[in-house]
C-alpha cells in the first residue's frame, strides 16, 4: 500500500493507515475521504527554487514527465548538475509520478531535486528508482515546500554498486500531511552512504522523514545527521532504520536525530533503529529532543536582540551543522538562504 498505489487505481484502500507501524505516526487513510479529481496538463516556466544553479532542468508537472520521459541519466565517466523540479500547478488535484535515476559507472552526478506547491490541497506522489553504479557518485540535494493544505509523499528506492557514494541532503517546511522516504540498498564494499536532512515547520505543518539502509555485504560506510524545528501546532517525524545482514562484517554505520520544540503544542515523534545479525561492525544511533537553552536565549537578548530575532539566530546555528554539510557551495547557499527565510517565518 502506497500514496501512488492509490493515486493511480483510485482505491482508497490502498492508502497506508496508522494501523501500518511504518505509518503510525503519518497515517493517510484516516485523513483522506475522498480523492481530488486528477490533475490536468499545465505548463510552468524553467526556474524552481535552485534557479541560481546553472544546469539543466527536468520538470515533473502534475504527474507528467514530458518532455524527458521520466529517465534522468548520466553516461560513464561523465560529471553533471541537473535540476529534477516536481511541480504541483495552481489547479492541481491528485497525481503520481515515477522517475528513474542512473548513474552509470564513475560518474557524478548532483542532482537538485524540489517539490513545489503552487495550488493548494492537492494530493501528489512521486516514486523515485535510483541505480548508482560501481565507482559513481550522485549527490540529491532535495527542498520540499509544499502547500500548507497538501499532501504529498515521495519514496526513492536507491540501489549502491561496490565503490559507490550517495551524498544526501533532504530538506522540508511540511504540510497537512508529507512524507520524504529513502530507502537505501547499500552492497557494502566500500559503498557509501550519507542521508542528511532537516525540517522547518510552523502552524499545523507535518513532515516525516523516514529511511531504511540495508547493509548486504563487508566493509560498508553510513553515516546519517537529521535535525529539526517545530513551532505552533506542528509536528515533526523521524523514522531512521539501519540493517546489518549476517556476513556484513565491518558495517561502519551511525545515525543521529536531534529537535527542538518551540512551542507548547508542536510535537516530535522520533524512533531510530538498528537491526545487527553480523559481528565486528560499529553501529551507533542516538536522538534527543529538546528547548532552546533559556541561558543562550538571555544572553543574546542581553546584548539587544528582540526575541524573535534571537530565537531565530540561535535557531540557525542549531540546523547550521546539516547545511554547512552540503556540496557543491552554489547549493549551500540557496539551502542556507532557504532555510533562513523559513526560519524569519516561524516568528
Amino acid at each position: 500500500m502506497s500514496l501512488a498505489a492509490a493515486l493511480r487505481s483510485r482505491d482508497l484502500d490502498q492508502l497506508p493507515s496508522r494501523r501500518d507501524e511504518a505509518w503510525r505516526w503519518t497515517g493517510l487513510r484516516e485523513l483522506i475521504r475522498a480523492l481530488p479529481p486528477p490533475s490536468p496538463e499545465a505548463e510552468v516556466a524553467p526556474g524552481g527554487p535552485w534557479a541560481e544553479v546553472a544546469c539543466d532542468e527536468h520538470r515533473v508537472v502534475n504527474g507528467r514527465c514530458e518532455p524527458f520521459g521520466g529517465l534522468v541519466r548520466l553516461g560513464p565517466g561523465e560529471a553533471s548538475t541537473r535540476r529534477l523540479r516536481f511541480v504541483a500547478s495552481p489547479e492541481a488535484g491528485a497525481h503520481a509520478a515515477r522517475v528513474q535515476v542512473r548513474v552509470e559507472a564513475r560518474a557524478d552526478l548532483v542532482l537538485l531535486e524540489s517539490y513545489e506547491g503552487l495550488g493548494a490541497g492537492y494530493v501528489a506522489a512521486a516514486e523515485l528508482d535510483i541505480e548508482v553504479a560501481e565507482g559513481a557518485r550522485l549527490t540529491r540535494l532535495v527542498l520540499a515546500e509544499d502547500a500548507e493544505d497538501a499532501v504529498s509523499a515521495s519514496q526513492a528506492d536507491v540501489r549502491l554498486a561496490p565503490g559507490a557514494r550517495l551524498h544526501q541532503s533532504v530538506i522540508a517546511t511540511g504540510a497537512r500531511r508529507q512524507r520524504i522516504e529513502t530507502r537505501v540498498l547499500h552492497p557494502g564494499q566500500g559503498a557509501e552512504a550519507r542521508l542528511d536532512g532537516l525540517y522547518v515547520l510552523g502552524e499545523q505543518r507535518h513532515s516525516d522523514h523516514t529511511t531504511s539502509v540495508e547493509h548486504q555485504g563487508p566493509g560498508g560506510l553510513t553515516r546519517q545527521l537529521i535535525k529539526g524545528v517545530a513551532a505552533g501546532q506542528a509536528r515533526g517525524v523521524f523514522q531512521g532504520r539501519i540493517a546489518v545482514a549476517k556476513g556484513a562484517d565491518g558495517t561502519d554505520a551511525r545515525m543521529g536525530h536531534h529537535a527542538l520544540i518551540l512551542s507548547e503544542q508542536a510535537e516530535i515523534d522520533a524512533k531510530p533503529e538498528l537491526e545487527i545479525f553480523a559481528d565486528d561492525v560499529a553501529c551507533a544511533h542516538g536522538a534527543t529532543v529538546g528547548a532552546l537553552d533559556p541561558d543562550q536565549l538571555f544572553y543574546a537578548r542581553a546584548r539587544g536582540l528582540p526575541e524573535t530575532e534571537a530565537k531565530a539566530l540561535l535557531t540557525a546555528a542549531f540546523l547550521g551543522e546539516v547545511v554547512e554539510r552540503i556540496e557543491p557551495e552554489a547549493a549551500r547557499e540557496v539551502a542556507r538562504a532557504f532555510v533562513e527565510a523559513r526560519l524569519r517565518g516561524l516568528a
